[in-house]
């Protein structure tokens, strides 16, 4: 069995979180990491290249060689995307936005690359699960992320009134996302279904020069005008009387 000496290394580089100066966000690992690897594993080929030349502009872009990782890949093609590994070649995993392997696909290969003993170093970057919560107030000692709510309308409800709960008995923040052209309907929904007095953090465009991180109360938020359409977001709720 090769060691992780003779293997190369599974790098999880973290992006922009939107159209703003990378070099504002991202420390000068990152650049590194990207001047000496020409392997990729990326969601979108065209993004991943934009992002890799606003970062290193002089990498020559036909040097690059990026496998697409995203819901339209078959399981099948993993081992081969890790298999540069194998022969002691360095990958750098990207996500779309902010870290690769939290609320993004690239999980499967960071696991596929503990199974083959391949060394996994993740980068700093923006994780904007992290500077939501940061910026909210809210408990840093004990949160969940959850992903996204239901469709259905009575679901939504059903999982919000749960996750409210959760955060009294638990004195737990729990934290959510939408897909961001539904931001404003969630909105609607949240100040509808929860309780007055519960705390809501709506954080978005973290990072960027529209930066917008407020928390008040669901009785508060009713009184006050936000736009999120198309804005991505982290919401965090949390009942503590």
């Amino acid at each position: 069995m090769k060691t992780e000496n003779t293997l190369g290394k599974l790098y999880l580089i973290p992006t922009t979180m939107g159209e703003c100066n990378p070099h504002d966000v991202l420390p000068q690992t990152v650049v590194r990491a990207i001047q000496l690897m020409d392997h990729f594993i990326v969601e979108n080929e065209k993004t991943a290249r934009k992002f890799i030349k606003s970062i290193v502009p002089e990498k020559v872009q036909s040097s690059l060689i990026l496998s697409a990782l995203n819901k339209h890949t078959d399981s099948k093609e993993y081992n081969e995307m890790i298999q540069p590994c194998l022969q002691g070649i360095n990958i750098g995993l990207m996500s779309e936005a902010g870290c690769p392997g939290v609320a993004d696909p690239g999980a499967v290969i960071v696991k596929l690359a503990h199974e083959k003993n391949i060394k996994v170093v993740p980068l700093v970057g923006p994780s904007s699960i992290l500077m939501a919560m940061m910026g909210s107030g809210m408990n840093g000692q004990s949160f969940a992320f959850n992903g996204y709510l239901p469709i259905d309308k009575s679901e939504k409800k059903s999982a919000l009134k749960n996750y409210e709960k959760l955060s009294f008995d638990k004195n737990q923040s729990q934290l959510f996302i939408e897909t961001p052209y539904r931001n404003n309907k969630l909105l609607e929904d949240l100040l509808q279904t929860l309780q007055p007095n519960t705390l809501l953090c709506i954080a978005t465009d973290i990072t960027l020069d529209t930066e917008y991180i407020k928390t008040l109360r669901v009785a508060d938020w009713k009184k006050t005008k936000v736009d999120l359409h198309n804005r991505p977001t982290i919401f965090i709720i949390h009942k503590t009387y």
